[in-house]
C-alpha cells in the first residue's frame, strides 16, 4: 500500500530534505569521498538491483511461457516468540521473480564494475517509479503545499549556494539521470553528462499520479488533467534544458517543472470549471492501490 503524504508532511519535507543535503555536503566535506561513494555504492547496489528487479516484474511475467515452473517462496523474518512474536519482514515471491532478480543482479553487478552512465539510468528509473508507486498524495492542497515548498528549496540551494551541485557532483550513486551530452562523439563511453536528480522526476511524478486518480474520480472516461500535466512536465524539463544550454550553468529543474505542473492543470480546471472539485476531491489509500493495479 502507498504512503500516505498528509499537509503536515509535505510542509516539513522541504525542511527535512535541507538537513539531509547540507548533511551530506559536510561528509563529503570532511570526510574522504571515495569511502563514503563505496559505502554507498554497496547500499544501493543492494537497493537498485530490489528496485529494478520488482519494476520489471510485471513485464517479464509477459514473456514466460505458460508451462514455466512457478514455485512460491516466502522469506519470513520475525522477532519474539509466542503472543510476542512479531513480523519484520514477510516477503512472497516466485520462480518468475528470482529470474527477474537474477537479471537485475547482472545490471548491478555492471554497475557496481564500471559504473556506466546506462547501468545509472536503469537503476534510476526504477528507483523514480518505485517512488510513484509507493508515495501518495491525499488531495491537490497537499501536493501544491508539496511542490511549492521543494520549489524554493531547489531555486535557494542551486542559486544561492553551491551546496546543491557539489554534492550531485560527489554522489557516485544511481540518485539522479545522467544524459551524454559528447553521446554522438564517444558512443556508449561518453563521459560529459547533464543530470536530472529523482527528485524532479519523483515529486512531479506522485502529483501526476494524483491527477490521474482525480479524473478517474470524475467517472468521464477520460484523462484530460493527466495527459495536461504529462504535457507540462515535459514541457517544464525541455525548459529547463534550453535554459541551462543558453546561459551554460546548472539549473533547479524544479523552477521550470513546478509552475508548469501545477500551472496548466489549474488553467484547464479554469476552463472547464472544476476548480472547486479539484482542491475537494480527496483520494484514500485503496483509490490509489486500484489505480496502481489498473
Amino acid at each position: 500500500m502507498p504512503e500516505t503524504i498528509t499537509s503536515r508532511d509535505a510542509a516539513r519535507f522541504p525542511i527535512v530534505a535541507s538537513c539531509t543535503l547540507f548533511g551530506l555536503y559536510l561528509f563529503f566535506k570532511i570526510f574522504s569521498q571515495e569511502y563514503i561513494n563505496l559505502l554507498l555504492s554497496m547500499y544501493f547496489f543492494v537497493l537498485g538491483i530490489l528496485a529494478l528487479s520488482h519494476t520489471i516484474s510485471p513485464i517479464m511475467n509477459k514473456f514466460f511461457p505458460a508451462n514455466f515452473p512457478s514455485k512460491q517462496y516466502q522469506l519470513l523474518f520475525t522477532q519474539g516468540s509466542g503472543e510476542n512474536k512479531e513480523e519484520i519482514v514477510n516477503y512472497e515471491f516466485d520462480s518468475k521473480d528470482l529470474v527477474c532478480l537474477a537479471m537485475s543482479s547482472v545490471v548491478g553487478v555492471w554497475y557496481l564494475l564500471r559504473k556506466h552512465w546506462i547501468a545509472n539510468n536503469l537503476f534510476g528509473l526504477a528507483f523514480s517509479l518505485n517512488g510513484v508507486e509507493l508515495l501518495h498524495l491525499n488531495n491537490v492542497s497537499t501536493g501544491c503545499i508539496l511542490l511549492g515548498g521543494l520549489f524554493v528549496y531547489d531555486v535557494f540551494w542551486v542559486f544561492g549556494t553551491n551546496v546543491m551541485v557539489t554534492v550531485a557532483k560527489s554522489f557516485e550513486a544511481p540518485i539522479k539521470l545522467v544524459f551524454p551530452q559528447d553521446l554522438l562523439e564517444k558512443g556508449l563511453e561518453a563521459d560529459n553528462f547533464a543530470m536530472l536528480g529523482l527528485g524532479d522526476v519523483v515529486i512531479p511524478g506522485i502529483f501526476i499520479a494524483l491527477l490521474l486518480r482525480f479524473d478517474i474520480s470524475l467517472k468521464k472516461n477520460t484523462h484530460t488533467y493527466f495527459y495536461t500535466s504529462f504535457v507540462a512536465y515535459i514541457f517544464g524539463l525541455g525548459l529547463t534544458i534550453f535554459i541551462m544550454h543558453i546561459f551554460k550553468h546548472a539549473q533547479p529543474a524544479l523552477l521550470y517543472l513546478v509552475p508548469a505542473c501545477i500551472g496548466f492543470p489549474l488553467l484547464v480546471a479554469l476552463v472547464k470549471g472544476e476548480v472547486t472539485e479539484m482542491f475537494r476531491a480527496s483520494h484514500p489509500k485503496e483509490e490509489a492501490q486500484i489505480c496502481l493495479t489498473e
